[in-house]
């Protein structure tokens, strides 16, 4: 009970996380109910849920992504997903939204639901005094142009809205690595957007060098840098940050066993790890739960786990001194 009330308290920011991913079944029904079509009731919302392996999670996020459909819609799912989050003790996130998933599967403009998110988001930061920057999400699989059509309205929309802070690629990295978008992300990043990159979740270590390659700042899983010692050096020397999220590689079946998890070894190996619930409500997870998880799965001590949140700060992308703000508070903390 100490502990969990000390990974509470804990002022922490959770940098690998999906908006889509924290909408509950119970959510899905509500939201069911106002939209065109049949309303689901709970049994088949959760079944939406339900997967055994990796592309049936790929499969189930589709699933409940399909059932977003409105700004209001993103602006109740965003505002609930902030307000969990600030139970849990979380200062700051850095979101990913799928806006190559709307784009490619169903076709709408993006704006109209991002202005919804925008509004829970100003809110929420009035409100509950939490801070979230968006993160645009291309699917790697739909190929170069339709990711470039992702990062380009990120940097067409960041000037007027800075809490567009970055730009990654997600989906199945067994299908497509990163070299095809390199020339995006040069362009990218000479629009003032931050890089990141889902990278060695699936696929080997060679992914992750790819992802390095073409300039990305954050890694997210890299789950196999532990199967290449010379990577493994050069993410400690480095310090290229690694958003670790234990319950989802498990869940999904990237790692077997949670004895075999490396988040451990990358930590005692000098790597820049953070702790992350990825997609909460599919993998019945959340920060809270994965500190817990550190503490009692991989027996971080609490000095560690104060480690791992001033991890989470120094490898945002917040303004220098919110950080030196959120370590002071990290640092103080009793």
């Amino acid at each position: 009970m100490e502990s969990s009330s000390f990974i509470r308290r804990l002022p922490k920011a959770e940098l690998h996380l999906h908006l889509e991913g924290t909408v509950t079944p119970e959510t899905l029904v509500e939201l069911s109910a106002c939209n065109p079509g049949p309303p689901l009731d709970l049994a088949q919302a959760r079944a939406l849920y339900q997967y055994t392996d990796f592309t049936g999670f790929l499969m189930a996020f589709k699933a409940v992504t399909a059932h977003l459909r409105s700004p209001e819609d993103y602006e109740l799912v965003t505002w609930r997903m902030i307000e969990r989050l600030a139970r849990q003790g979380i200062v700051h996130a850095e979101v990913y939204v799928s806006v190559g998933v709307v784009y490619y599967w169903r076709r709408c403009e993006f704006e109209p639901l991002f202005f919804g998110m925008e509004r829970a988001r100003a809110r929420a930061e009035a409100e509950l005094g939490i801070s979230v920057f968006w993160i645009f999400d291309a699917v790697r699989h739909f190929g170069p142009e339709e990711a470039a059509r992702v990062f380009r309205k990120a940097a067409e929309l960041r000037p007027q809205f800075p809490s567009i802070v970055g730009i990654g690629i997600g989906g199945d990295e067994r299908r497509v690595g990163a070299e095809p978008f390199r020339e995006l992300y040069a362009e990218a990043r000479d629009a003032g957007l931050r890089l990141t990159a889902h990278a060695g979740e699936t696929a080997g270590p060679e992914n992750i060098w790819g992802a390095i390659n073409i300039g990305a700042e954050r890694l997210g899983h890299a789950l196999t840098a532990a199967l290449d010692p010379e990577l493994m050096d050069l993410l400690a020397e480095r310090q290229i940050a690694v958003e670790i999220c234990v319950t989802s590689n498990l869940r999904t079946g990237c790692c077997a066993r949670i004895e075999d998890h490396p988040l451990r070894r990358y930590f005692d190996s000098g790597l820049m790890v953070t702790l992350n619930s990825d997609d909460p409500a599919l993998f019945q997870s959340d920060l809270e739960d994965e500190y817990c998880l550190a503490r009692k799965g991989f027996a971080f001590t609490e000095e560690q786990l104060r480690e791992l949140a001033a991890n989470s700060v120094e490898a945002s992308f917040l303004p220098a001194e919110r950080k030196v703000m959120l370590l002071r508070r990290i640092e103080s903390l009793e």
